[in-house]
């Protein structure tokens, strides 16, 4: 291979390197809210251990006295315990749970939800029957931006104070793995998709 060939290989590599791993950095935002009427853990399927303990962590801090979740009404892995394939929001409530979260201070919203704009008016709705003040989103870093634009858009007008806190998620390397081109790829995408869609 001819040294220039060789170069401009290597510029490539380290710029996509580069970019790729600040991409994710565009996807995260946090709103702070120092309390709220109660936290809510958006769906996510296999995210709801990041998610939820991301809550139970902020529900010990006394942030808020409830802890909400969506159902996307997705089933999760065999469990031998209970012989069956549990929703992923049963898991997630038996996450709160173990994490110190008391299981009376944990609520189901009613309704499925299929999508992230399916959740903010599931949630707009059920906020607005509660008489809640304020609402703390928890979803994974990566899902951040978008999940906080759709409910602040959805709850627009309504005068109840949407916060979000972001659970941690790794993105390092992401682009060389299979799960992290569904996350954060698939995030760019979906990110996208909403904004020529519902701005």
């Amino acid at each position: 291979m001819k040294p220039r060939i060789v170069k401009i290989v290597v510029v490539v590599i380290v710029a996509w390197a580069l970019i790729a791993s600040l991409a994710p950095r565009a996807l995260v935002v946090s709103a702070p809210l120092a309390s709220a009427d109660a936290i809510v853990v958006l769906s996510g399927a296999s995210a709801y251990v990041e998610r939820t303990r991301k809550a139970a962590a902020l529900y010990r801090e006394g942030r808020a006295p409830l802890v909400l979740l969506t159902d996307d009404n997705t089933r999760g892995g065999w469990s031998s315990a209970k012989q069956t394939n549990p929703f992923f929001v049963e898991r997630a409530n038996e996450e709160l749970i173990n994490a110190g979260v008391p299981a009376d201070k944990i609520r189901i919203i009613p309704g499925f939800a299929s999508s992230t704009r399916d959740e903010a008016l599931i949630l707009k709705d059920y906020a607005e029957r509660e008489r809640f003040r304020s609402v703390l989103i928890v979803t994974s870093s990566y899902h951040s931006r978008r999940a906080l634009r759709t409910v602040q858009q959805v709850f627009a007008n309504n005068g109840i104070a949407v916060g979000l806190e972001p659970a941690s998620t790794s993105t390092a390397l992401w682009w060389v793995r299979p799960e992290g081109w569904r996350t954060v790829g698939g995030e760019f995408v979906k990110t996208i998709y909403y904004w020529f869609n519902y701005d």
